[in-house]
């Protein structure tokens, strides 16, 4: 086969598998888990024979008019270079671990297979958008990916916080979605076309006329759909789905379409120094402000989500200061340890018999009982932050150095702000995301909370996938020396002053949390917390919509009380309590938004209601009170027939004679 083709069939063999389970889903049960898993397997393994094609060489484009517009047309196009093909592998990786990881963390879950089949359709969006060569084709897969997460994040519909969480994500992602598309507008008819290979040349011709306001356009849904700052709400709250889902969304869908969009498009936000700027100080916001969350949050998810806030700054920050290739190398490194840390944390979950929001607080030395996410989690925390020689540093130095390089005038067009902004905030969040790694590694394998009972061994299709992804996770870095091919021949070696700076906080930033923590346990005493409250399923499996629904962990009444060895409280001080609820954002937006446009509403339904409503009974009364006049007439009795007839009879020849007496 061609490389076209092997490319076309990358997206269509999950969309198919999705097709497949919901037809199959209820009258053959048994073919559920093969067909989630097979076509995103077999969908993995064309996506890395494209890419050993592709080869980090020229680009791979194809195309077809889909149909005549009579103005811009819109077109079936592939345009595969290595960007593209590296990002597709990681995706098919990712979906392919998240596909076998489920069919033993849902495998009693009754809807199953339509959550199999959202997963497959979830995973074709995006490669539908990696490969896509049309920016309304993109869009396509861009908007699938929208409807997908808001289904995912709300499976547990029974609750109201999947519920609420669904459709905030929804909104939100919607709210960015329609400036976005406005500015995809824009650039089409700037420059006559939907292709990104014919809107890059115009651009680089300087047929660009408006390129300060299709930036920041584009940005707006950037923002949403890559959770930055300042519509990034969405993503924490979205922890109320299934774990596996958080991991795809989180790793290699959904967020990491909106960098991927702009590491494609780059030279567009390039040709404005201004929308440079906005998108470094939107990274700069984003990467501290999602640390210091972080650091205070108590469920083990919420700390990933807000992680994966943070690290989505540090590549919009790559790309701020004009390095594509550093962010799409860190977008490429951490999809595999985030995916890792979401999915060694559902074992941790599954492990302590609760979502609960997975409090850390409460749990208690849980590396013998789970050895596997124990040594699979060290590996992806170490990465994530960023410490010698695991993935993370050789990616996140690839971004510091990127601005860095910026900061000291050597990056051409980018402005020298831009590079000190991300210089200096990266720099800042890398001490910070020690910390809560730290923290969370403390706090979940040998913290001295309450002891949940054992619930027995987790499923193998679970543990597995933890030792696949460890793989790249601990030697992706090895790859700097042959990915420059793929990266516009980029060097990914780290350079000296950032690697020393970089590694020097987070090594700073390890040490004092485990310095706080220690303090804290000691002052504390090491007495438990309270007793344990299990409410394992009737099968030992996980209870994650229960506990959801709940939002109590398995600890009885002592959800809610501060723990007293919580390194994070020490380090956070009075800021602990700001950071814990996200700074407050939430109820700014309900104050500026959520409580003007309710009372809007209540203003226009008392309009509607006795306003407009009068006016539309009021003009169906007076018919209704002719037809009752008129009713009344209607006795039935023919007398009054006869003498109403002779009375009308008597009534015309008056006025007759009148008429005829006044024409004489």
């Amino acid at each position: 086969m061609t490389t076209t083709t092997l490319a076309v069939l990358v997206p269509l063999l999950p969309f198919l598998g999705a097709l497949a389970t919901l037809l199959l889903g209820r009258t053959a049960p048994g073919f559920v888990r093969p067909l989630a898993v097979l076509p995103s397997l077999a969908a993995l393994a064309l996506a890395v024979t494209v890419a050993a094609r592709q080869g980090g060489g020229g680009p791979v484009d194809a195309v077809t008019e889909l149909t005549p517009t009579g103005s811009v047309p819109v077109e079936l196009a592939l345009h595969i270079d290595g960007f593209a093909a590296l990002t597709a592998v990681l995706v098919g990786l990712v979906a392919t671990c998240v596909q076998i990881y489920s069919t033993g963390y849902l495998r009693h879950d009754p809807r199953y297979p339509s959550y199999a089949a959202l997963v497959s359709l979830f995973t074709s969006a995006m490669l539908l958008v990696v490969y896509s060569g049309d920016l309304m084709v993109l869009l396509v897969g861009w908007e699938i990916m929208g409807i997908c997460s808001y289904f995912l994040v709300g499976h547990y519909w029974e609750t109201p916080e999947a519920r609420a969480a669904s459709i905030k994500a929804f909104l939100v992602t919607k709210l960015g979605d329609v400036p976005f598309l406005i500015g995809l507008f824009a650039l089409a008819t700037d420059t006559g076309s939907f292709r990104i290979t014919k809107i890059l040349g115009a651009v680089a011709s300087g047929g660009l006329d408006h390129p300060t306001l299709i930036a920041l356009l584009l940005l707006a849904g950037v923002a949403g759909k890559s959770a930055q700052f300042p519509l990034h709400t969405w993503l924490p709250d979205a922890m109320a789905g299934p774990t596996p889902v958080s991991a795809l969304i989180h790793a290699a869908t959904m967020v990491a379409a909106g960098v991927y969009f702009v590491a494609r498009l780059l030279p567009v936000f390039a040709a404005s120094a201004a929308a440079l700027v906005v998108l470094a100080a939107m990274a700069a916001l984003t990467m501290v402000g999602s640390a210091l969350a972080a650091l205070a949050q108590d469920d083990i998810k919420r700390v990933l989500a807000y992680s994966t806030i943070g690290q989505l700054g540090y590549m919009t920050g790559a790309l701020a200061v004009g390095d594509r290739g550093a962010a799409v190398f860190h977008l490429l490194a951490h999809g595999a340890f985030k995916a890792l840390l979401f999915l060694a944390a559902g074992v941790i979950i599954h492990a302590a018999g609760t979502n609960s929001l997975a409090a850390m607080s409460r749990m208690k030395d849980l590396r013998a009982r789970v050895p596997d996410a124990y040594w699979t989690m060290s590996v992806a925390l170490l990465a994530l932050a960023a410490i010698p020689p695991f993935s993370g540093f050789f990616s996140k130095e690839a971004v510091l150095g990127a601005a860095e390089h910026a900061a000291t005038g050597h990056a051409g067009h980018v402005p020298g702000a831009a590079g000190w902004i991300v210089l200096v905030s990266g720099l800042v969040t890398a001490l910070l995301t020690a910390a809560y790694a730290m923290r969370l590694w403390l706090l979940a394998f040998r913290g001295h909370g309450a002891e949940a009972p054992d619930h027995g061994r987790q499923p193998v299709a679970m543990n597995s996938v933890l030792w696949v992804l460890a793989v790249p996770s601990l030697a992706y870095g090895l790859t700097t020396g042959v990915l420059p091919d793929w990266f516009d021949s980029r060097d990914l070696t780290p350079t000296l002053t950032t690697a020393v700076l970089g590694t020097g906080v987070a090594l700073v930033g390890g040490i004092v949390t485990y310095g706080a923590w220690r303090h804290t346990t000691a002052m504390s005493g090491r007495f438990p917390l309270g007793a344990v409250a299990a409410h394992p399923d009737a099968d030992g499996g996980l209870v994650e919509a229960e506990a959801i629904a709940s939002h109590e962990s398995a600890y009885g009444n002592v959800a809610s009380a501060p723990d007293p060895a919580d390194p994070g409280r020490l380090l956070l001080g009075p800021l602990h309590r700001h950071a814990a609820v996200g700074f407050h954002l939430d109820a700014l937006y309900t104050a500026l938004f959520v409580r003007p446009v309710r009372g809007a509403a209540t203003v226009v339904r008392f309009l509607d209601r006795e306003v407009v409503d009068t006016y539309v009974r009021g003009a169906g009364a007076l018919p209704r009170w002719l037809g009752t006049a008129v009713r009344r007439t209607q006795t039935g009795n023919v007398q009054t027939y006869v003498s109403a007839l002779l009375a009308g009879t008597v009534v015309l020849v008056v006025a007759v004679l009148l008429v005829a007496t006044a024409g004489a």
